[in-house]
């Protein structure tokens, strides 16, 4: 039969949990930079791509990479960001500035139908051409 394991840094032989462990105890440090703020030049490339709707297969052929390191990347966007998605990573980055509108391309025929209507109290209407 094997020793229990002990966990936890050694305070000489003592009950853990005392006093005298704790102000032994040192805190980890703390980040140089705050996260939002170390996303790498490839990162914002990548959130450039993404903004645009293209696929982490179609971000990797156009930066030369493989998919999985786009995934990869896209991780640790999201870990920086501190977002759960895509979509939102993109949100911030605008908002960050890190991104700006006129990098994202809005093709011309999109929400056509939307830019034509008009309000009415009946609802959107669409005008005849």
């Amino acid at each position: 039969m094997t020793a229990p394991v002990q966990v936890g840094p050694s305070n000489g032989g003592g009950p853990t949990g005392t006093k005298a462990h704790l102000r032994n105890y040192r805190c980890p440090p703390t980040l140089s930079r705050p996260p939002r703020t170390s996303v790498t030049t490839r990162q914002i490339e990548i959130l450039r791509h993404a903004g645009n709707g293209s696929t982490n297969r179609a971000i990797g052929r156009e930066l030369g990479i493989g998919e999985e390191s786009v995934k990869t990347h896209m991780q640790i966007i999201l870990r920086k960001l501190r977002v759960n998605d895509r979509a939102q990573a993109v949100a911030v980055a605008l908002r960050l500035g890190l991104i700006s509108l006129e990098e994202i391309a809005v093709p011309e025929d999109s929400n056509y139908d939307c830019r034509r209507a008009t309000d009415t109290p009946e609802g959107p209407q669409i005008r005849a051409s």
